[in-house]
């Protein structure tokens, strides 16, 4: 029982860090249509932005002037660069964010170094939250996972709540008639992309201490961003979320369990003998293939409901 209750408050963490990250993705995507294959670069600014500022200021200022550096970024991004190549298709906007994530890191080797910085948490918060069972819930995660709440509450109330919300919301469907009411519509997705950098520059400056700041945390984190942006429906934020959760809890329980495949099959009451698979798959420990479960969910969606668990449109 104290695997289980530890392992899915630290799946929640994990997940509702993925959940920050993967919201801007959504975010640029269900407003604009654009995939953005620089997203997980932005996050890695975010970190870097974030270690840089807080060894000049501190923790807390680094939370509020690293995401606005990123997302400044961002805007200047979407307006000079890929809102040039929007009017051609979307392989034209892949190709230039792709181009842009190497760019990005190159950046950051020639700013940072190719090595990892020493990027910590603030003493303020390295603590436990509380002890259950004996073991320490850092009371780190629990901020991230309140701050995490609270992103998802302001985007809420921002698109369903606001003037604003509704002017980004018509802007995607109805750009012509957007315009005839005075609204420059090219300014609103540039706030848009830049407001989705900005929430991914946020999610690095909360997650660069809580992990590793270096220069191959994008490729990293990337490729999952965009299984839980697949998975859980293709511009759905509530989506994101739901798929974020599920994600995290799933892959922070398989790492931790040491029974083979074959054991895992006879827990869920799968009569499978050792020659049902090829050599050596039976004998692989769970944890060793937690790391391809994310994909294999992403997978099964594909399959079987390819708008993916909350989405309105097909992945």
């Amino acid at each position: 029982m104290e695997f289980y209750t530890i392992s899915i408050l630290n799946g929640l963490s994990y997940g509702l860090l993925l959940f920050m990250l993967s919201s801007g993705l959504t975010l640029i995507f269900s407003m604009m249509g654009v995939l953005n294959f620089a997203h997980a670069s932005f996050y890695m600014l975010g970190a870097y932005f974030g270690y840089s500022v807080t060894a000049l200021i501190g923790f807390w200022p680094a939370l509020v002037i690293a995401p606005l550096l990123v997302g400044v970024m961002g805007a200047a991004f979407e307006k000079y660069c890929l809102r040039r190549v929007h009017k051609f298709g979307h392989v034209p906007e892949l190709l230039i964010t792709f181009g842009l994530s190497y760019i990005i890191v190159e950046l950051v080797q020639l700013v940072w170094g190719r090595s990892s910085v020493d990027y910590r948490i603030p003493a303020v918060l390295d603590g436990p939250l509380f002890t259950l069972y004996g073991t320490q819930f850092p009371l780190y995660r629990g901020f991230m996972m309140l701050v995490a709440l609270l992103m998802l509450l302001a985007i809420w109330l921002l698109l369903t709540r606001t003037r604003i919300g509704l002017v980004i919301q018509a802007a995607l469907t109805h750009p012509q008639a957007v315009e005839s009411l005075g609204h420059n519509v090219p300014r609103v997705f540039m706030l848009v992309f830049g407001g989705g950098a900005a929430l991914a520059g946020l999610a690095g400056v909360i997650g660069g201490n809580a992990f590793v700041t270096e220069p191959g945390m994008a490729v990293a984190v990337g490729p999952v961003i965009f299984v839980v942006v697949v998975v859980g429906g293709m511009g759905s934020l509530a989506g994101a979320f739901l798929a974020s959760l599920l994600i995290g809890i799933v892959q922070t329980l398989a790492v931790g369990i040491d029974s083979s495949l074959l054991g895992g099959a006879s827990m869920l009451g799968l009569h499978i003998t050792p020659d049902t698979f090829g050599y050596p798959l039976w004998k692989l420990p769970i944890s060793q293939v937690a790391p391809i479960l994310p994909y294999l969910f992403m997978v099964l969606i594909l399959i079987f409901r390819p708008k993916g668990l909350l989405g309105t449109r097909e992945g």
